[in-house]
């Protein structure tokens, strides 16, 4: 059995899906995909900014069951896709 030494709580681990969405003349930037259906290619309305203001983006990559532990942007900062265009 496995004990944490350092007195802590072990997280939850999540699997969500990510995709890379590509914001044009901002970058590209992974956004946690809760939309079925959704593939490459689809354009996609998505938060951006500290405002969080809605800006149309194009899903470049898919990844799915992606853990919590591993995921390719902080977890816990990571937005949503708002919906697709």
């Amino acid at each position: 059995m496995i004990h944490s030494l350092s007195g802590g709580v072990m997280r939850d681990v999540q699997y969500v899906d990510f995709a890379k969405v590509e914001i044009e003349g901002e970058g590209i930037f992974w956004y946690i995909n809760n939309i079925d259906g959704l593939k490459e290619g689809d354009k996609v309305i998505v938060p951006f900014g500290k405002s969080g203001q809605k800006v149309v983006g194009k899903v470049l990559r898919i990844d799915k069951s992606v853990s919590s532990q591993v995921s390719p942007i902080p977890f816990k900062h990571a937005k949503h896709i708002i919906a697709k265009e």
